[in-house]
Formats: structure tokens, C-alpha cells, sequence
């Protein structure tokens, strides 16, 4: 069913484009606030002009040309995967390249597809549609009517920010629906609920957001209706995320659910029965999934259920005594035995300080576990016989990272199954449950020769003594003299993993080259389930930078680098990582890239989603916690006697989620203090910072120009 677990992920990074004005109360002290005018003339003149130095030092001559071209080939290359998923009797595809840079939908057999040179039909030709209307779109995805194969509703958003268009789509007929549904541009939540109704949340006026720029007012529209006749069906509160409702298939079962997030890690879920809505009585930490007839709970905190729990939960019956369920682990149990009070669950997964789940899926009559054990990839499939749960390892040829996804869970057992690692291309198998047997489809293509080249996992002592991983890629016969170009890439938020996977742009212009790569595996990811998320919530943030500390200063003790040719890479909550290591520790780095960044954490709440994330960091109009947030606060750390590494800086004017003013003020802050730095904005993107190939080739380019100019 996917319902609540998707919307985490999806509200971790969507949210609407509204227009940006001053803080409620701005901060005096700040001589940079203008610079958070997105369309300000000003702030738009900073960007250029810092964009002329940038690209005059990074994006000339025939090093930065020739790595342009071989990206660009890279990311345009007809022999990659088309990866395909069942929608009806077809196999759907969006495809990008040279000759359709904003894409396509098309569509094939299965039969045409396991054949070298698929017959493909297109279905949508989103580079058409621009032209015809006009308009920079951007293909953002589909939201298909059960069962997906006609209707849908394409999102499509202009010039890559994450606000969208909805438009109601004939996928037979190849066309848009006349008077379909349509939603002007805004942060939708929508679901269907038949043919003639959807579910939708967005912006009805004033009063219909949350503070966090998320709908609150969820409302059911009817066809042929206009958009403001839809009649309320939830409402939450200003000070929610979101709220949002849907319905949910698996096979011959199906359920409505409103889902409301009170905070980014707090949510509570209500189902429809006999017309009314009936809350779930779960922890508001745990998320819920569906299989067939059963309830599925994620927990993220320990769940406590027996004697003492019944005051928590009055309606419950049945209790086994005092048990408690540890976070991270997964329940199941019969839905309407859970609604009847009943708390029995079974057990299917129990993390252990090392192993944790990293998703769930589902076939006809199988769930599939893929779990991290030491943060590596293994496959579990399991089924309800007789009232009790069966558990087979689902073998997978070789090691690294796999992705399983299934065909058509609504009718077939079969599935999609990827393999990668850093030195090996994805490939795609098509297997069936239980048995397993797979028939490898496609293989990407080798874009870099990896001959010489190793992968090493390796674990780092953090400042309290926890053992962090790290990934490490190189040439297995390099030499341990402090000399090696390196790159470390880290994020560390979000409960998010960071695993082994095949990065052809890194791998072209960095590890070919003779760079080293290393990924960190630092605290507030998901690598080890919740528990090691949350030990870098709020106050503990320190925990990430630490780790990452760590993971840099092992590498310098292992003598594979040194600082003067030490650097480090990072994006979003990963560009916020990137910039503590610039204030915490500037002399361990020659080269800083930091992306999309977070940088002023007095005001990120306030800033477009910013409001959203105060549950990971803390909320600065609280003097108790902004006296914490102050210190990972780069734009506050900066120091006009410290020496910085020369940094690049980049982000997207169209930048929805994270606000661009972050890296702008960050840049002139840097500057009026008299630091070397480098900025590029780019003037469509999105949080992606680019929104097609050739502009993510051209900035890709950059980085790497960048990185060998400062690490030789």
C-alpha cells in the first residue's frame, strides 16, 4: 500500500513555490536578507555576476569541454536501462536524451522489451508539450486510477521546481482528457478514489496551508466539478506538516485512509469504515503499510504494549503481557484485529545493532524484505500460511546493492530486480516468486574503465567512541603517502541510507583520473535503522559532523591522503554537513563542494519547507534550542580571521524546497569578510539543481574542474 511510508519520503522533498517575503520578524543584525528575494532584480544581479566569475574560472577551456561532452554522453546514452514499469497490458518507460531533453513517456510489450532493440510507442512528448504551450516543463510523474493502465494525472512543473501542475491524462488515447481534472500550480497531495473522484489537498486560499507551506485541508473532488465545489473531508492543523488521504490497493483488498503528519517524525493515520473515519491507535512514530488483509507497522521508537500500556491504549484487548517491541522493528497484524483492539502482532523483522530494514515490498502473495546487514543489501520473501509467517533469503547473484521492485503486485508474483556496486554497472533481472529464478534483461554499459580499482569498507573511531563505516574506492595498488586525491561525499539526515552504487559522472571524472572515493556512512542516515538516525536528532547533531570528522581524519592517519589534497562533497542536508566542515575543521580540506545547501539556521524555519524540518533540527525560535542550533549554524560560525579553503557553492533560483538565500548569503558573508569563494546559481533546477542533462553535464563538469584545480 505504501501510503504513509511514500508520503515521509515524498514530504521530505516536496512543497510548494509561495511567494517569498520578509521574515515576521526580520533579523536587523542580517545585512544579507535581501539576497532571500528569489526574483528580487538585486539578488538575481548577484547571482549573474557571480556566475561570470565562476564559469570563467571553472567552465572554459578544453579540460572543462571535453569532461561537458563525455557527461553529457554519459547521461544521454541510448544504451543505458530504460527502466519500464507495468501499467495495463504495457510496459511504460520515461525516457530522457540528446534528441528529447525534457522527455518522453513511451510504452512497449514485454516481449519487444527483451529483445536489443525494443519497439517503442510514444505516449507523451513532454519537449512537444513545451513547445506547443510555451512553457519550460518539467515531467514530474504520474498518479494513476486503480487499475493503472488508462487514466492518470500528470504532474508537470515549470522549470523544475517541485510545485506542479495536475492534468488529467488518457494513457490509451495517448492525449489529455477534455474538461479533465486540473490543478493550477501548487504542492498537491492528491489520490484517487474512483473514475469520477480524486482526494486532493492543496492551496484552496487562505487558511488551507500550514506553516510548513503544506496543504491542511484535504477535500473530495468530483468530475465535472469546478476545483472549489470539492467538499471537506479532513482539516488539520496550522502548525501539522500535512495532511493528506487515498485510497489503497493490494490484490481484491482496498482502504481509505486520511493521513495527517503532526511533525515530520509524528503522524496519525484514520481509515474509513462504515462512513466514518476511525483513527488508527498506534504510536504516532510508527508508519504503516498493507498487505492483502494485513496491518504493517515500521516502528521508529520502542512500542510498549501490556498491563501498563492499557491507559496509553483504552480500546486495546488481548494484550500479550508487558511486551515490549524495539524501534526499528516490523509488525504485522490482521487490520480489523488491530481495530477491534487486538495487539497479538507477529514479529517480522528485529533489528540488531548492525542490521536494519530497508524497505518493504510486496508481490500478489509475497512480502519482500530488503534488509542492511553492515549496510549491505540482502532479500527476504515472506508469506501467511496457516496464520503463520514463512521467511526465505531470496539469492541474488554476486554482492552490492539491490533494489527489488515488483511488476504488477495486483496480479503476479513477478518482479524487477537490480545489482550494482561502485565498479559494476546496474543490471536487471526479471524473476517470479517463490522460486526466484532470474533472467537478466539489460546491463547498463561500462562508463570508465575500473581495471586496478578496489572497494574497501573500513570503520572510523567517532569522538564517543562509535564505529563508523565508510566505503572506500581506489586503486588496489595505490601507494599510502598522504598523496592521493580524495573525495569524501556524505549526507547524514532524514533517516536516509547512502549505499554502494555505480556513479558513472564520479567514476569518469574522478576515479578513472586516479582519485579516490570514499562514502560515509555517518550518523542521522539510516544505515542502522532509526536508532542511528536519531542519535543525530536536534541537540546531538554534532554526532554527523563528528563522524565525518572522523572518517576524514582516519583517511589522513591511513596516510591514503592528506589535507592539502583532501576533499569533500555534499547536497541539501548533506550541502548543511559541507558547511560545518568548512567553520568546524577548514584545515583538514583543500576543496569544499556544497550544494542546495542549508547554511542559516536561525532562519531555515522560515524559509519555504523549512518550517517542516524542525523535528530533525530543532526549532530556532526557542532560545533553548537555537542556543544548539547556533553552533552547526554555518552562516553564523563564519569567522573573518579564520582561512578557508576556496568553496564552491552552487544552487537553483528555482529551488522550491530549500531556499537559494541560504547559499547566497552564505557566499556574501564569506566574501565581505574577505574569504576566496565560488558561487554558480543556476536559473532553473530545482532542488536537483539542474532540470535536464545538459545542465546537470555543464555544473557536473564544474565540480570536477573544481576539484582537480584544488586537490593536484
Amino acid at each position: 500500500m505504501r501510503f504513509s511510508r511514500l508520503f515521509l519520503t515524498f514530504a521530505a522533498c516536496l512543497l510548494m513555490f509561495p511567494p517569498i517575503t520578509p521574515a515576521e520578524a526580520p533579523d536587523e543584525s542580517d545585512p544579507f536578507l535581501w539576497l532571500e528575494e528569489v526574483q528580487g532584480e538585486k539578488a538575481l544581479d548577484f547571482a549573474r555576476r557571480h556566475n561570470a566569475i565562476t564559469e570563467s574560472l571553472l567552465a572554459e577551456g578544453p579540460e572543462f569541454k571535453t569532461a561537458q561532452a563525455r557527461f553529457l554522453s554519459i547521461m544521454d546514452s541510448k544504451e543505458r536501462i530504460p527502466y519500464i514499469s507495468k501499467r495495463g497490458e504495457f510496459y511504460y518507460n520515461f525516457w530522457q536524451d540528446a534528441s528529447h531533453p525534457k522527455g518522453v513517456i513511451r510504452r512497449t510489450s514485454l516481449v519487444s522489451y527483451q529483445s536489443d532493440s525494443p519497439d517503442w510507442e510514444t505516449v507523451l512528448d513532454f519537449d512537444a508539450l513545451a513547445k506547443a504551450e510555451g512553457e519550460s516543463w518539467v515531467y514530474k510523474g504520474l498518479t494513476h486510477l486503480h487499475p493503472p493502465g488508462e487514466l492518470c494525472l500528470v504532474r508537470l512543473s515549470r522549470g523544475g521546481a517541485d510545485a506542479t501542475v495536475l492534468r488529467e491524462f488518457n494513457l490509451l488515447e495517448k492525449k489529455f482528457v477534455k474538461d479533465g481534472f486540473y490543478a493550477p500550480e501548487a504542492k498537491h497531495r492528491v489520490g484517487w478514489r474512483d473514475r469520477d473522484s480524486l482526494y486532493i489537498a492543496t492551496d484552496f486560499g487562505p487558511g488551507s496551508l500550514t506553516e510548513s507551506g503544506y496543504p491542511r485541508v484535504v477535500k473530495e473532488w468530483k468530475r465535472g466539478t469546478p476545483l472549489s465545489a470539492a467538499t471537506l473531508v479532513f482539516e488539520g492543523e496550522p502548525e501539522d506538516i500535512s495532511v493528506s488521504a487515498g485510497k489503497s490497493h493490494h490484490g481484491e483488498f482496498s482502504e481509505e485512509f486520511i493521513y495527517r503528519a503532526k511533525t515530520f517524525y509524528a503522524n496519525e493515520t484514520s481509515v474509513l469504515r462504515d462512513g466514518k473515519w476511525v483513527k488508527l491507535d498506534k504510536p504516532d512514530s510508527a508508519t504503516i503499510d498493507l498487505f492483502q488483509d494485513q496491518l504493517l507497522l515500521t516502528l521508529r521508537d520502542d512500542y510498549e504494549v501490556g498491563d501498563d500500556s492499557a491507559t496509553t491504549y483504552p480500546s486495546a484487548t488481548n494484550y500479550p503481557s508487558a511486551t515490549t517491541y524495539p524501534s526499528g522493528a516490523l509488525l504485522v497484524i490482521p487490520l480489523d484485529d488491530f481495530l477491534a483492539g487486538k495487539r497479538d502482532f507477529d514479529v517480522l523483522f528485529r533489528p540488531t545493532p548492525r542490521t536494519s530494514l530497508a524497505s518493504t515490498t510486496m508481490t500478489k502473495n509475497w512480502l519482500v524484505l530488503n534488509e542492511l546487514d553492515e549496510v549491505k543489501n540482502k532479500l527476504y520473501r515472506m508469506q501467511r500460511v496457516d496464520g503463520k509467517w514463512t521467511r526465505e533469503a531470496i539469492q541474488v547473484p554476486g554482492t552490492g546493492t539491490v533494489g527489488f521492485s515488483p511488476l504488477d503486485a495486483h496480479q503476479t508474483d513477478d518482479f524487477l530486480l537490480t545489482l550494482t556496486d561502485f565498479l559494476t554497472p546496474a543490471s536487471l533481472y526479471l524473476g517470479s516468486l517463490p522460486n526466484g529464478k532470474l533472467q537478466k534483461l539489460k546491463a547498463n554499459p561500462a562508463y570508465f574503465k575500473t581495471e586496478g580499482l578496489e572497494i574497501q569498507q573500513h570503520h572510523a573511531t567517532s569522538k564517543d567512541g562509535t564505529k563508523v563505516p565508510y566505503f572506500q574506492v581506489s586503486p588496489s595498488a595505490m601507494v599510502l603517502d598522504g598523496s592521493n586525491p580524495t573525495l569524501i561525499n556524505g549526507y547524514g539526515g532524514f533517516e536516509i541510507p547512502l549505499l554502494s552504487n555505480y556513479r558513472a559522472i564520479t567514476g569518469s571524472g574522478w576515479l578513472e583520473k586516479g582519485g579516490v572515493f570514499v562514502l560515509a556512512n555517518i550518523r542521522g542516515g539510516g544505515e542502522f535503522g532509526p536508532a542511528w538516525h536519531q542519535a543525530a536528532l536536534k541537540a546531538n547533531r554534532q554526532k554527523s559532523y563528528d563522524d565525518f570528522i572522523a572518517i576524514a581524519e582516519d583517511l589522513i592517519a591511513r596516510k591514503v591522503t592528506s589535507p592539502a589534497h583532501l576533499g569533500v562533497r555534499g547536497g541539501s542536508n548533506g550541502g548543511l554537513l559541507m558547511g560545518n566542515m568548512l567553520v568546524q575543521r577548514p584545515d583538514l580540506f583543500e576543496a569544499i563542494v556544497c550544494q542546495v545547501p542549508l547554511l542559516d539556521m536561525k532562519r531555515y524555519n522560515k524559509l519555504l519547507a523549512g518550517a517542516s524540518w524542525v523535528g530533525e533540527y530543532g526549532d530556532p525560535d526557542k532560545p533553548e534550542e537555537w542556543a544548539f542550533l547556533e553552533k552547526y549554524s554555518p552562516y553564523h560560525q563564519l569567522k573573518k580571521d579564520a582561512t578557508y579553503p576556496r568553496t564552491l557553492f552552487t544552487t537553483s533560483t528555482r529551488d522550491d524546497r530549500v531556499h537559494p538565500g541560504h547559499a547566497r548569503k552564505m557566499v556574501a558573508r564569506m566574501e565581505a569578510m574577505g574569504h576566496d569563494v565560488l558561487y554558480h546559481e543556476n536559473i532553473e533546477g530545482g532542488h536537483g539543481g539542474a532540470a535536464n542533462n545538459k545542465q546537470r553535464a555543464y555544473i557536473e563538469a564544474m565540480v570536477v574542474r573544481y576539484l582537480w584545480k584544488q586537490l593536484k
